[in-house]
């Protein structure tokens, strides 16, 4: 019996660790220019859905919360004014970082 309690601890431990470590958020991310037409990006490994001038992933890993991630995002869908999540926002340097890879001929929205 008490193997078994210790099992059950144990298995209760891990879960919750790997649970925090691997929490999904939401991320939502601003761009200069609207985009033309509704798209999903793959970026840090979240999916973004853009609409517009916003982009938003739902269940995005801790890790997509980066300048990496933006670069990667940014890439695809142009220049990003903002991108954060809720507990952290990318300063203004990361934002420099993230848009020196930003695509330039993106087709924007007619304003």
């Amino acid at each position: 019996m008490k193997l078994q309690s210790l099992a059950a601890v144990a298995a209760l431990s891990v879960s919750l660790f790997a649970g925090s470590a691997f929490a999904d958020g939401r991320i939502a991310v601003a761009l200069e220019n609207p985009l033309a037409a509704k798209t999903k990006v793959v970026a840090g490994g979240a999916v973004f859905v853009c609409d517009g001038a916003e982009c938003v992933s739902t269940a995005a890993p801790s890790r997509a919360l980066t300048a990496v991630a933006c670069k990667a995002l940014a890439k695809e869908v142009g220049r990003v004014s903002a991108f954060g999540g809720d507990t952290k926002s990318l300063d203004a340097d990361d934002l420099t970082r993230c848009n020196v890879s930003a695509k330039a001929d993106v087709q924007t929205a007619q304003k």
